[in-house]
């Protein structure tokens, strides 16, 4: 494990500290992992990033189907990390627990909804974390914190004892600082069988999503991955997702006609029902977007729906095994704490942002982000994804060309 100077109190990553000893050896013996506080521990209570739910909800009495693999498998889970607010934010500010440390650029967020995930595996607290991913919640916090996390094709890990957030793009996935230990996780946890994995055929360079990113962003990440042109038996080809889905078709509406849409409205049905009840205490910024989920036309669904069907079926369609796809992870270096303090730099940030993870959210696609460089002494992800269900050929492809 890696050691430096934080401590499970000083990184301000965790909710509470335990230590749950596995149930018999396995592949991840030794390991130690924490869990994102809205995945169920048997005995102790979920808060989902906020106090008012913790208070108003009873200690858990299983734990989620993805903790108990994983203490199956030999690993000890040490502790529950925050959460942002109902799961429903990618900065990484908690109003009720505190921000977590950003150990590579502690001046900066660490990036959300898996905050305290990422957060105690970049501290070096953990070998791995468990966390969720809707919009980017595993992808965004593991490039803005410089570690390895993956998002799985969508529902090939249970998500029994997790909270509903947006069902029909939420997945678990996991977080590390080694990806050899991410391999051992995520294979436990998709129960991979062992197989030769096929051969990468063709690289795709998702252009648009390269100029959404900062030109500083953009320019580390191509100086990064040249050597991929000169592998041989691999075809390189620059492509945007209009070329993939259709003219009518880019990352802008990806995200804000079909993913944005479609959260606002499960999100209503998930967790707004509770709040409209209940009238809990809300952080600011959280009251601020809930103002955007209440104003929704609901008659307006069904037409997200369709395209969100549309586009998944067009990636899906273009897609064979052994392909890959490249492009960044967040379209900036993790923001300044305290700094998405108006409109436009939460427009900013988010709709670019969202633009980029919109692809494999929409496209149900597995992806990984790797810690790949550095902007300004801040971490800068690069994304691989793959085909539906790739997801053990997408793990042997990113050991392979990013050892």
């Amino acid at each position: 494990m890696v050691q430096n100077a934080y401590s499970f109190a000083s990184s301000g990553a965790f909710v509470e500290s335990f230590t749950l000893k596995p149930y018999k050896n396995g592949p991840l013996d030794g390991f130690t992992f924490a869990v994102k506080d809205n995945i169920d521990i048997e005995g102790h209570k979920t808060s989902y990033g906020s106090k008012p739910w913790g208070s108003a909800h009873k200690a858990a009495v299983y734990n989620a189907l993805c903790v108990e693999q994983l203490l199956s498998a030999g690993a000890t889970c040490t502790g529950k990390t925050i959460a942002d607010e109902y799961t429903y934010s990618l900065d990484g500010e908690s109003h009720f627990f505190g921000t977590p440390i950003n150990p590579k650029a502690p001046d900066r967020v660490p990036g959300g909804s898996s905050s305290g995930s990422a957060s105690a595996v970049a501290c070096g607290l953990v070998d791995f974390s468990v966390g969720t991913d809707s919009a980017g919640s595993i992808r965004v916090p593991a490039s803005l914190c410089g570690i390895w996390g993956m998002r799985p094709t969508l529902h090939r890990i249970s998500e029994a004892g997790v909270l509903p957030f947006m069902p029909s793009v939420s997945t678990v996935g996991a977080f590390s600082n080694d990806i050899k230990i991410l391999d051992k996780v995520m294979r436990t946890l998709l129960r991979s069988e062992d197989l030769e994995p096929p051969k990468i055929r063709n690289i795709y360079i998702l252009e648009d999503a390269f100029s959404i990113a900062d030109t500083a962003v953009n320019d580390a990440i191509r100086g990064r991955i040249s050597h991929l042109f000169e592998i041989d038996g691999i075809a390189i080809t620059s492509i945007t997702l209009s070329e993939i889905a259709g003219k009518d078709i880019d990352l802008s509406v990806c995200n804000r006609q079909a993913l944005r849409v479609l959260q606002t409205a499960e999100f209503m049905n998930t967790v707004g029902g509770w709040i409209e009840t209940f009238d809990p205490e809300k952080s600011p910024s959280f009251s601020a977007a809930y103002e955007n989920i209440r104003n929704f036309k609901r008659s307006e669904l069904n037409d997200a729906l369709l395209l969100c069907e549309k586009i998944f079926n067009r990636i899906s369609n273009f897609t064979n095994q052994g392909d890959l796809f490249v492009f960044p992870t967040t379209p900036t270096i993790a923001p300044l704490k305290g700094s998405l303090n108006n409109l436009d730099s939460v427009l900013d940030f988010y709709d670019r942002t969202m633009d980029i993870t919109s692809f494999a959210g929409i496209g149900r696609l597995p992806e990984i982000s790797i810690p790949l460089t550095t902007v300004n002494g801040a971490p800068v992800g690069l994304s691989l994804a793959a085909g539906l269900y790739q997801d053990e050929f997408l793990l042997s492809a990113a050991k392979k060309l990013f050892p």
